[in-house]
Parts: structure tokens; C-alpha cells; sequence
């Protein structure tokens, strides 16, 4: 007897089980300055936020990574939109990212928003390469970066007023730090720069002068202030690593001093052009000091 076609897309759909493996070795292969589903997280965290992770960076390869062109690029990011609303219409997928995807929002009932949030951003990357001043920066920042630490604070049911403000402030300080360490690669690779347009003028600093990468006294007055500012928000979101207990909190910490340390060798480099890369000393050191606050 032969399989109609519903029950044969039945048959090869992954398991829940494979499509939890495949998320995980996802974020294995992806290294980041600020550690993906890090050993100090609950352990029943970990599994969560693994896939979650796996979301935002396979959505991230279609606007970055490849080939592709524009349309392609916007349609697929399309399709997951499709593929978050079959999982808000409690319909069954085959993708293994969206099938783990389903089962980690249902079992911790994580709202959709933070998930749309994102895409929205992936949309941007690939249709906006300029950014006229700091809140065009900021308002991206709160659609590509804060919504990953709502989820997580919402994974550990801790998703207050005063904690998603705080993680909202962290997490928009790490996308900062990561647009400042990847200048060269943004402009290189995306033909993308996130330095403000009005102080990039306001400094004298050029486009022509970011693709011949030249550091001079100009472009340095222009980064340190985007370093104080990221160093500021940082700081203010810092009571959020105080204000959670347990190996979540011990997590945050880490994760605020890592985004410190990052900071530090960004203003300390002499190539402003040059990614700063932690060592074993500078995550010994952050481990200290977010176990011994």
C-alpha cells in the first residue's frame, strides 16, 4: 500500500530529537565573542537557547553569507515569516530549526514577537547599508539584538519590567561592540557601515577613508565616542547580572565583562581596523569577576 503524500512528508520530517542535534551542532560551529548556550547557563537552558541561537543564525546567513542576490535573499527571510506563522497556527513543519523552534515555544510559551523581531532586522541588513544618526543605530540594535536576551529572560521566567529594560540596554551595547570590532568586515564583505553618517562628517572621517583603512587621529576621536557610549550603556544594564540569581546570573555577568574586556581592547588597539580576539587570561578574568561580583 502506498503512502499518500501528507504521510510520506510525515515519515521524512525529523524527529524532535534530530532537530535539537542539528541545532546544537549549528551553534557549535559558530564561534562569538560572547559564548552561545555557555556551559555556566542552567543546563535547562541551554538546550533552549541553542536553538534559538540557530534561528537567528541561519536567518543571519541568508541576509549576510553567499551569493545571493537581493530578491532571493528577502524571499527566503519571507519564508521563515511563513514558517513562524504556521508555528503560531500550530502547524506541523519539516525544517529541523523550526520543528525545535515550535517545541521550545511551546514548552516555555515564549512569545512570537521577539522571533518576528529579528527577522525584521535580517530584512534590514540586506535593503539598508547607511545610518543617518545614533537612534537610526539604536532603533536597529532593538530589533537585532534585544530580542534575544527578552527570550532568555523569558526562558527562566524572568522577564520583568525592570529586567528586560536592563537586558534591552546590555544587549544593545553588544551589537555596538560588535559593529565597532567589525568595521572592516562590514564594509568589505556587506558594503554596510553602522557609524552614524552625521558624526562620521561632524569628525572628518570618509567611506573612502574606511575601505583604504586608514587609523588616524580623526577616525580615533570618532570610535572612542562610539566606545564611551557603548560603555555607558553597558554599564547601565549592569544591575541585571546583580539582580538574577544562580548560573543565569553568573552568565550575564560573564557575558557584561566579556562585552568590558572587548571594550577595552577596542580602545587600546593602535589599528582601529584590527578585530581584538579574548584570550584564555582575558576569560579567566571574566570569570572571576562574574563569580566574585
Amino acid at each position: 500500500m502506498s503512502l499518500t503524500s501528507d504521510e510520506q512528508t510525515s515519515a521524512n520530517r525529523p524527529s524532535v530529537a534530530d532537530a535539537y542535534r542539528h541545532c546544537l551542532d549549528l551553534t557549535r560551529r559558530h564561534y562569538e565573542n560572547f559564548p552561545v548556550a555557555s556551559r555556566l547557563l542552567p543546563r535547562r537552558l541551554q538546550r533552549p537557547i541553542a536553538v534559538i541561537y540557530a534561528f537567528a543564525r541561519s536567518a543571519d546567513d541568508f541576509a549576510d553569507e553567499g551569493d545571493l542576490d537581493v530578491e532571493t535573499r528577502l524571499a527566503r527571510l519571507e519564508d521563515y515569516v511563513a514558517r513562524l506563522d504556521a508555528i503560531g497556527a500550530r502547524q506541523a513543519g519539516d525544517d529541523p530549526v523550526f520543528i525545535a523552534l515550535a517545541d521550545v515555544i511551546a514548552h516555555h510559551r515564549l512569545p512570537l514577537e521577539p522571533f518576528y523581531d529579528l527577522l525584521t532586522a535580517f530584512r534590514q541588513d540586506v535593503t539598508k547599508k547607511r545610518y543617518a544618526d545614533f537612534d537610526e543605530v539604536l532603533a536597529y540594535c532593538r530589533h537585532s539584538a534585544n530580542p534575544v536576551g527578552r527570550l532568555v529572560l523569558h526562558l527562566a521566567g524572568e522577564a520583568t519590567p525592570d529586567n528586560l529594560r536592563d537586558s534591552d540596554a546590555v544587549c544593545s551595547a553588544l551589537q555596538l561592540i560588535n559593529f565597532w570590532q567589525d568595521l572592516d568586515q562590514d564594509l568589505g564583505e556587506n558594503d554596510r557601515i553602522y557609524l552614524p553618517q552625521d558624526e562620521m562628517a561632524a569628525c572628518g572621517v570618509s567611506e573612502d577613508q574606511l575601505a583604504q583603512r586608514r587609523s588616524d587621529a580623526a577616525l580615533r576621536k570618532l570610535l572612542d565616542g562610539q566606545i564611551d557610549r557603548a560603555r555607558r550603556l553597558l554599564l547601565s544594564g549592569a544591575p541585571l547580572g546583580k539582580r538574577l540569581k544562580g548560573r543565569l546570573g553568573v552568565e550575564i555577568r560573564a557575558t557584561i565583562h566579556g562585552g568590558l574586556r572587548v571594550l577595552d581592547a577596542l580602545a587600546r588597539r593602535d589599528d582601529l581596523f584590527a578585530r581584538p580576539r579574548l584570550r584564555r587570561r582575558d576569560w579567566l578574568t571574566i570569570l572571576w569577576r562574574a563569580l566574585f561580583p
